[in-house]
């Protein structure tokens, strides 16, 4: 089947898909069953799977996720569901100390084919304690994966996956992204779950990012091109693996980097992908790599200061527009 659609609708079909496929697929959490879902994904399954396989929890992240973590280790597939990524805060002790390292500790005797969705990033005035980015908290967890889709057919690809996984993996959603629109088309082969995807060719510079700056950055690209700039877009789909294959294959080609991402400037993703890039495409690299991303503060409440605090498509343009110049005057 291919067509348009929204990206709460690629994510709710690929969970009917394989609730319909498989009898150990269920999914838990807060409003996901009656309400179904804050943002839709869960809607309908209610009523076709019943309150067993689609279970409304109490509020208690650290609750529900654990009783996850459980259900994964006898033999279920568990998919929860944390309303916000803010809230796995009091989910971390399930994820990071008993998800990403039982299937270690015990020898490969207890996989974990857990998926815990979360919807996070910069979305409409939101406040501080519900705009977080915990990206840079997850990619330091050995034994997690994290996928971040950004379209609608890699939010089916993706998440059909992680489902099928036997291991822990981490789907990142972003709030300003469930009402886009793209197509989908399920017949279609799915590329590895971790695969990075080339947006857009170029042959002046490099850009790499993902989630939602990654689609900011294809718009940023096309202005660019209109100023004789060709700049390649790298949508990473991963962050735990990273495809480093495909970005220092890309600036081998274009010999410049620009980092972009949502997350704070210090010690976010970016600055894992600007030291292992920067190691690893040294002596391919005519310019320094650059990184432009969102302001190392809590994020504002005012509309005006808070889109001021993250990437818009015309600082992308401005940032990618200052290294190509930096690069032709070296």
């Amino acid at each position: 089947m291919a067509g348009e659609v929204l990206l709460w609708q690629a994510l709710n079909r690929a969970l009917d898909a394989e609730m319909e496929s498989d009898d150990s697929v269920f999914t838990l959490g807060e409003d996901v069953g009656l309400y179904g879902g804050s943002y839709r994904v869960t809607e309908g399954l209610y009523a076709k799977y019943g309150e067993w396989r689609v279970r409304d929890t109490p509020i208690s992240e650290g609750g529900f996720t654990g009783l996850g973590v459980g259900a994964a280790m006898v033999g279920m597939r568990p998919v929860v569901e944390i309303m916000t990524i803010n809230f796995a805060l009091l989910a971390l002790d399930a994820i990071i100390n008993m998800a990403a390292k039982i299937p270690f500790m015990s020898g490969g005797r207890f996989p974990m084919p857990l998926v815990v969705r979360m919807p996070g990033g910069v979305a409409k005035q939101l406040a501080a304690q519900h705009s977080q980015r915990l990206e840079h908290t997850l990619m330091n967890v050995p034994g997690l994966r994290i996928a971040v889709p950004a379209t609608p057919q890699d939010a089916w690809w993706q998440t059909r996956q992680a489902i099928r996984s036997n291991e822990p993996v981490i789907v990142l959603e972003h709030e300003l992204l469930y009402f886009s629109k793209g197509p989908l088309d399920t017949r279609l082969e799915a590329p590895p779950m971790h695969r990075a995807a080339v947006r857009r060719t170029g042959s002046d510079l490099t850009i790499v990012s993902y989630s939602r700056t990654a689609l900011l950055t294809e718009q940023a690209a096309t202005r660019l091109a209109a100023e004789g700039i060709e700049a390649e877009v790298i949508d990473l789909r991963s962050l735990r693996p990273i495809d480093w294959d495909r970005c220092a294959e890309s600036v081998a080609k274009t010999h410049r980097l620009l980092i972009v991402e949502e997350d704070c400037l210090f010690a976010g993703a970016g600055a894992e992908l600007a030291a292992t890039l920067g190691e690893r495409c040294f002596f391919d690299l005519d310019t320094p790599v650059r990184r432009h991303a969102g302001l190392d503060i809590p994020t504002p409440y005012n509309g005006a200061l808070e889109a001021a605090s993250i990437p818009t498509v015309s600082s992308i343009v401005e940032a990618a527009r200052a290294l190509a110049n930096e690069g032709a005057q070296a």
